[in-house]
């Protein structure tokens, strides 16, 4: 089996870094945005920061499945990180100020395919194929958080 790929992308966004963290940090919404992901749920009383727990719940075609994740990276207006315990992935955005708003980049961090990756990949479609979906869908992610970022920055606020 092939190992994971690297995945990562950038999107320059036409607002400050403190608009974007207000809907990046918000990750109960990446089902919003996510072609993967389908609903997000806080696990315990810890509702952010590092340390909080959710669960995902995902599909990829016609395979749905959970995933249990864990906040390491919590640093306002500048990163927010998850670890995924199933794959092993760590998620992360990071948002860097621009003259003209802010660059978010999406990256998912993974050095080998876990066991439980490597048994189910023939019911997935194969982990490298899914490497090639997640890309895109990264990107994807990225352009819909933007739109959301710039949409509400359009908004009048009281």
């Amino acid at each position: 089996m092939n190992q994971p790929q690297p995945i990562t992308a950038t999107i320059d966004i036409g607002a400050s870094p403190d608009r974007v963290w207000a809907v990046v940090s918000d990750f109960v919404r990446m089902a919003e945005w996510s072609p993967e992901c389908r609903r997000i749920m806080v696990l315990g009383e810890q509702k952010t920061g590092v340390g909080a727990k959710f669960l995902g719940l995902n599909r990829r075609r016609w395979v749905a499945w959970p995933t249990s994740s864990t906040i390491v990276r919590f640093e306002p207006s500048r990163a927010i990180a998850w670890q995924t315990r199933e794959s092993g992935a760590r998620w992360t955005y990071e948002l860097d100020p621009t003259g003209s708003g802010t660059r978010l980049t999406g990256r998912r961090d993974l050095a080998d395919f876990t066991v439980l990756t490597k048994l189910f990949a023939p019911v997935i479609g194969g982990a490298a194929g899914h490497d090639e979906e997640l890309a895109d869908g990264i990107r994807t992610t990225l352009a819909r958080i933007k739109a959301t970022v710039e949409q509400d920055a359009a908004l009048p606020h009281a």
